[in-house]
This record gives structure tokens, sequence and C-alpha cells, in this order.
């Protein structure tokens, strides 16, 4: 071989093994491997999941499987419930608050049964024992690519870890390389706290077997089949005890499957050992770039849709942990569309179609007994999962929770039937994946029947964005059983002789003038819910054309329900009675349901509510648990407040640097939410969030930049979905709207609201708006003039002019709209 030749062959090896370029907009970076779980990198293809330590020694993959949860198919209806019903509203409605919780905890609160917990497969370790010195370390986790590498070099030679989740081929893909021959030399071997058997099969394939918890009297009943498959280029691989030993590898590809005996909420006979198999053997046939390619097309589909630019940081070269520390005091406007673009990869990557859907932390969980079971939490926290789904334009990534709430319909009729005597289908605060539907934990936190309420919107909602009327068919039933319960269940206050839900109570607060009982009647959030339930599943009856006959009754219920109160502090109350306490900084905020996620409140048809709001808002104060400040960004955003919305994503982007309780709420080093601990609402509330920031669609138009911060001067998104299948695009200057892209994918009138006179490009002018909207998506809900307090003081509410505009559309046509 000639010395050109031979310089050449050097380069395309070198070439072919190259370092991960440090930081980029899209990139988290560590400059150290992760010592806590929460430093630690997450990948995942909606079923399987891995948190990557990037540890050079000894490194650890942390392993979950969607489907793997402790216990079994189960129930927790108390049958007690009609014999302590009517007691417990007698008490209610005669202020005595104690004894209702204290029946309600002995009839209807779940006798054992509190639901069960998502649970940790394991870790498979690799133990490169010979290592020596470590420098250039770098880590790094591209969620425009959706792949974490770790680099680090060690004697001389270069060191190189890829892993990533393939959605398509349903394995987790490890690649381990260098850039010298025979310099890979470890052991492996899976390990579980779980009761686990562990072997290797031979001497390229580790399995480890298992079976999950047993929790409040419930047998673990879900079995699961791990494998790992080991590809080597070079070198040996043989068996070491229950792990398998490689020594003087080129290059290294391990593939991971598992599966469970998972089928669906009632069923467990899935043969978990042939499913595991069947992933594994149709992808080891397929060499590391194949399936990179394969994962990347699937992935990039989903991710690419968005696009949010607001300019690069000087910041972006240090380590992301350093970023989020320093960023109260740093302008770093790259850190907020990571973050904004993190959440989106998230729930591509724990919620896809024909999986469970995103729980209290997505599908990453490294416990076997996990925060609040790591379960779904209805009276917030798993809706909040899903409010970027539809306006981030991945419509595919709300299925799962549209299937749980069909599967809800059917183990929530049980409930109703044994402990309220009622038809139709309920569910409280909490559910599993067994879809329980009872009432867990204690009153004062889970007698609180309005989960089916809350999920329902979710099936309107989904309809607003799409318009199809084949899905709108399929999800009536669901609406209509919902509507069917509070027909029953509603019953009339003695006082007003309004239509209430009774008991129930504002999650998870205890008012000052309850006694220290949660319970209550009438409370505003479930007014709220109850408006918004009846009169959604009556308008998609008038659209389907169907059950005439129920519109008199349902106009009947929703005339006789509570109005909205604005109490003496001029706050919108939170309960029926003027209870609240300006001093009260509980994390939740439910009474402004009616706000945000709902849009019963707004500046221009109820200014005395948008005032109200704003004061609970001022009470409760900005510093709260992650999620909460998550909730907040939407609503300082509904609020048209940029700047406090901003404010309080600075907040949230607060780092929290331990793991565990009694820490205030912000963000973790690799970005998932601190409540504290973890969970991921807080990453989708923020997404969601900055979303409202930029644009809104539920308030009769589509609002462009309605909350733009000061502070972003400039900036562009692409790619955001609205009612009425609008996609919009927005480039802005100087806090101005330039240039405004929307496509129609349904046609109809586009109404839009812009900070700044623009025109439609190819015409001279626009329209000026004028009346309600006649797209029939953008429809304002018409809800009871608010009983206000005498004592109350209201500020008047004072907008930024605005230019409305209206212009007609046909499907498919792409409009463009300028600076005028």
């Amino acid at each position: 071989m000639n010395v050109k030749h031979c310089i050449l062959t050097i380069c395309i090896f070198i070439s072919g093994f190259s370092f991960a370029q440090k930081g980029g907009k899209y990139k988290l970076w560590y400059d150290k491997p992760a010592k806590q779980w929460v430093e630690a990198l997450p990948v995942g293809n909606g079923r399987l999941a891995a948190m990557v330590f990037g540890d050079p020694s000894k490194e650890r993959l942390q392993l979950n499987e969607g489907t793997f949860w402790s216990g079994g198919p189960s129930r927790n209806d108390n049958p007690d419930g009609p014999k302590v019903l009517d007691s417990i509203r007698y008490y209610l409605f005669n202020g005595n608050y104690k004894r209702a919780e204290i029946l309600s905890n002995k009839g209807l609160t779940a006798k054992t049964l509190n639901g069960s917990a998502f649970q940790n497969i394991g870790d498979l370790n690799l133990d490169f024992n010979n290592l020596g010195d470590v420098k250039d370390y770098y880590r790094e986790l591209d969620i425009e690519k959706a792949i974490t590498t770790t680099t680090f070099s060690s004697n001389g030679t270069h060191y190189k870890r890829e892993v990533f989740a393939s959605i398509p081929d349903q394995v987790i893909v490890i690649k381990l390389s260098s850039d010298k021959k025979n310099a890979l030399n470890f052991n492996a071997g899976f390990n579980s706290e779980l009761k686990k058997n562990t072997k290797a099969i031979d001497a390229n394939t580790l399995q480890m077997n298992g079976l999950s918890s047993t929790l409040d009297g419930v047998q673990g009943q879900v079995k699961f089949n791990a494998l790992a498959k080991f590809i080597t280029k070079g070198g040996t691989t043989s068996v070491s005890g229950n792990g398998i030993s490689v020594a003087n590898a080129d290059e290294v590809m391990i593939l991971i499957s598992i599966a469970t005996n998972f089928t669906d909420y009632k069923t467990l006979n899935t043969d978990e050992v042939s499913k595991s198999k069947k992933y594994i053997s149709q992808s080891e046939t397929k060499n590391f770039n194949t399936l990179f390619k394969n994962h990347l097309n699937v992935y990039q589909n989903y991710f690419k849709r968005v696009d949010f630019n607001l300019g690069t940081s000087p910041a972006s070269q240090f380590p992301t942990d350093l970023r989020v520390k320093n960023f109260a005091t740093t302008y770093d406007p790259e850190l907020v569309s990571l973050y904004y673009q993190f959440g989106r990869y998230l729930l591509i990557s724990s919620s896809q179609p024909g999986g469970q859907p995103a729980n209290l932390q997505g599908i990453w969980n490294n416990s076997n007994k996990p925060a609040w079971d790591s379960k779904y939490t209805i009276n917030i926290n798993t809706e909040m999962n899903y409010w970027p789904a539809e306006k981030t334009n991945l419509p595919e990534m709300h299925e799962p929770l549209i299937q749980m709430i069909k599967d809800l319909s059917v183990t929530g009729a049980e409930t109703a039937k044994v402990m309220y005597k009622s038809r139709g289908w309920v569910a409280h605060h909490n559910t599993d994946i067994w879809r329980i539907t009872g009432v867990v934990d204690f009153a004062n936190a889970g007698q609180w029947p309005m989960g089916s309420a809350w999920l329902s919107q979710h099936l309107w909602e989904k309809y607003l964005y799409s318009g199809d009327k084949n899905y709108l068919k399929s999800i009536y039933p669901v609406l209509k059983s919902a509507t069917q319960f509070y027909e029953d269940f509603l019953i009339e206050e003695p006082t007003h002789k309004w239509l209430v839900v009774s008991p129930s109570m504002s999650p998870e607060n205890i008012p000052q003038g309850n006694k220290g009982s949660a319970l209550a009647s009438g409370n505003t959030m479930d007014n709220q819910l109850m408006f918004d339930l009846f009169s959604k599943t009556k308008k998609v009856a008038q659209i389907l054309n169907i059950d005439s006959d129920k519109i008199p009754v349902w106009n009947n219920i929703i005339s006789k329900l509570p109005p909205m109160k604005i109490g003496r502090y001029g706050q919108l109350q939170e309960w029926m009675e003027d209870w609240d306490n300006p001093k009260d900084n509980h994390r939740h905020v439910s009474h402004l349901y009616g706000l945000f996620p709902g849009n019963q409140i707004n500046p221009v048809t109820t200014p005395e509510l948008f005032d109200a709001s704003k004061t609970v808002l001022l009470h409760r104060g900005d510093v709260s648990t992650g999620w909460s400040m998550g909730w907040k960004i939407n609503l300082w955003a509904k609020l048209l407040d940029g700047n406090h919305a901003n404010k309080l994503i600075k907040d949230q982007l607060t780092l929290v640097e331990n793991d565990g309780w009694g820490e205030k709420g912000g963000t973790y080093p690799n970005l998932f939410d601190a409540h504290p601990p973890f969970q991921i609402d807080g990453n989708f509330g923020c997404t969601s969030g900055i979303t409202e920031m930029l644009l809104q669609t539920q308030n009769g138009s589509i609002d462009i930049l309605p909350a733009l911060p000061d502070e972003w001067k400039n900036g562009n998104i692409s790619g955001l979905k609205t009612y009425g299948g609008f996609e919009v695009s927005i480039v802005w200057k100087d806090n101005q709207a330039t240039e405004v892209i929307i496509k129609s994918n349904l046609g109809g009138n586009c109404r839009i609201s812009a900070p700044n006179k623009m025109e439609l490009k190819g015409k001279n002018v626009l329209k000026l708006a004028s009346g309600s909207n006649q797209n029939p998506y953008f429809e304002i809900p018409k809800i009871k003039e608010p009983i206000i307090s005498p004592e109350a003081k209201l500020n008047e509410v004072k907008m930024k002019e605005r230019f409305i505009y209206d212009f007609p559309t046909d499907a498919g046509k792409i409009y463009t709209l300028k600076i005028k």
C-alpha cells in the first residue's frame, strides 16, 4: 500500500468515528457523567424507556416498559356508597363538613386498594473495569434526533457511545465504538430490585424475567421479559456467570427488548417471552445505520413539524445544568426554545398511538414505590400532560389519552352504579393502568367525582382541531354517558335551588371556613366543568343531528348551574361560600379552569371575571411546585401579560440540584420538572404556556402574539395548530408581527387578531372583523353573569390595541399576511 493510499484509509477510518459537536440549538449537554437519576438523559419510544447515565467506567441504563405496573386487573369501588351518600349531603348542606368527611372516608373511599404503581424494570449495567484515566468527557441528548451520545478519551483511545429508542423497530439501540481496534472490553449484566431471574442464554444474549410487586393486597401479576443482544465487530463474547463478557471488540451494538404479559386493562395473557424475542429477531438483521435511519424518519416526522427560534445565546457554550442555574440572571433565549422543544420531545417519547398515556412521570421511573405511585392524577396532572398535544402539532400523541378515556367510560360505569346508583360513568381524582375509578387515598384528596367531566373535555378539544366528524361519532357515546352520570348525581342545594355536585372538593385545597375538611358542595371548578360538559355534549349532538330530545334536558340543567362569584377581596371565589384567603399560596388554582384550559373567562365578554382571575393569581404568588408554575404560565398568558408569564418561566427554570422532597419547585439538571420530586406535567405545562404566549385560539379568533414578553423582541415559530384546522407560522421583529403564514386545512372564515396592522398578500386590505366569528369552531360560550360581592373592588380591564381581521379560506390553501 503506498503512503497516499494509507493516509486516505486512515482519514476514512477517523471520519467514520466522529465526536458529537459540542452544544447546539437542540442539545442538552454536560461535561461530567450523571451521578443522580435526575442528571441522566431520557430516551423513549412510547413503550420502552431508558435513562442513560454516561459513566465511562460503569455505564448504566435504567429501564422502563409502559405496561409494567404493580398488581393486576382490579377495582376499588366502595359498595357502601349508597348507604352514606344522603347523609354526607345532609351534613354538607348544614355546615357539618367534618362529619361529612368522616362518613366519606368510611363509605366512599376505597376500603384497601388505592391504585397500582408504575414500576422499574431494572438496569442494564456495562462494566468497563480496565478503563484508565478519562479526559475530554462530553455527553449530550440531541432532541432533534432523539439520541444520546457520550464521548471521552482514555489512554490515548477515543470512545463513543450512542443510545436511542426506536419507535418503528421497538428496541433500544446502543452502539459502542472507538477509534482503535480491539479497544472495547467490558462485562454486561441485568439487575432489578424485583423478584427476577437473570441469565445468559448464550454468549451473545442476556435475559431477565421478572414479576411486578404486590400492592394494597393485589398480587403482582405482570410478568416481564427483557433481552439484550450483543452484536460485535471483532473480539469475542463469552458467558460469565449470569452476564456476558466482551473482549477486544472493535465495535458493539446492543439491542434491548422488553415485553410484558399485559394485553389490556382487564387481560394478562400475552406471551411476554415470544413478544420480546420477536422484536430482537426483527432488528438484529439490520445494522446500526439502518436502525437509526428508521428511527429518525419516524421521530422527525413528528418533531420537525414545529420550529421555534428566539435567537442564539452565548450561554449555549456552557453545560445545560449551568445554563439553568444562571438563567434568572443571564439572558439566554435559546434555553427557552430548547426547553419548549424538550417538552415536545418528551411527549413524542412517552405517548405513542396504541400505547399507554404519559403518566405522572411520563414513562421514566427508577422506583418500585414512586411518589404518588406515578399514576394518572386526573384532577389536573394527566390533562396537563396533553395540553401541548394538539396546539404543537402532535395530535397522534393525544390518542393514548383518548383511548384511556374510552376505557374509563366502561370501568367508570360500574363505579357509578355501585357507589352512587347512577347511570353513566364517573371517575375520581386518580386512575392507573387497570382503569380504577373509585375514590383513592382519603376524602380530602380523593372525594372529587369530576375526573370524567374534565377528561371529557379532551374528547371535544381534539375535534376542534381536526373537524373529523367520524371521530366525533366515535367519542359521542362517552360524552353522553358522562352527562348521564351528572344528570343523576347533581342535586339541588337548599339556598338558591341551584344544581350542584355534592359531595366534592376543590382539588386539593382545604378552605379556612371548612373546619379542616376539603369537602364542600357547588365548588367553582365543578360548576365550570358542568357547564362545559353539558354545553359541549349538546353541541356534539347538534352537529351529528342526534338525540334532539336530550337538548331541552341539558339546557334545563345548564340554566340551573350556579354562576361564578366574585368575593370580598375582588377574587374569583374558589367555593360557593366566600372562604378564600388572600394569603393562601396553595399550588392548585382549580377555579381558574374557566380561564385556562377552559374559555369561559376572557377580557371582552367577561371583564369582571377576567380581573377577578388575575386577583387570584396575585394572591397565590408565583413560586410554587414545578407543575403549578407551568400552569400559571398558561394563566398569565391568557391574562395577556407576557412579561409576568416570562417571569414564571424564569421561576420554573430554577435549578433544583438534588432529587427528593423538601426542595422548592423548579427544574432538575436534565431539564425534568421538579415538583419536587420529578413530575413531567411541569414540562408539558410550560411548553403549552409558551405556545399560549405566542398564539391563542380559544377566544373567538386566532390571536397572534397575544402575550409576547418585551424581552422576546425578535423571533419566529412555525407549524402551530389552532381550532378550525388552521396551521400557523409567525415571524416577529421589534415585538411586531412581520409575517403570518396560515394554512387552512378545513376552509371557512379565518379571523385573526394581531398586535399591529397587517395586509393579505395579493390583496390591498383585509376586512376588519365585526360581530361574532362565523367559523363554528371558534364559538365563545355564553355564561351567566357573575354574582359580585358588594365589598369587592374591581379594576378596569385595559387591553393593548389589537387589529382584528376576517378573510375567507379554502381547504388546502396557504395565506400570507405581512406587516402593513
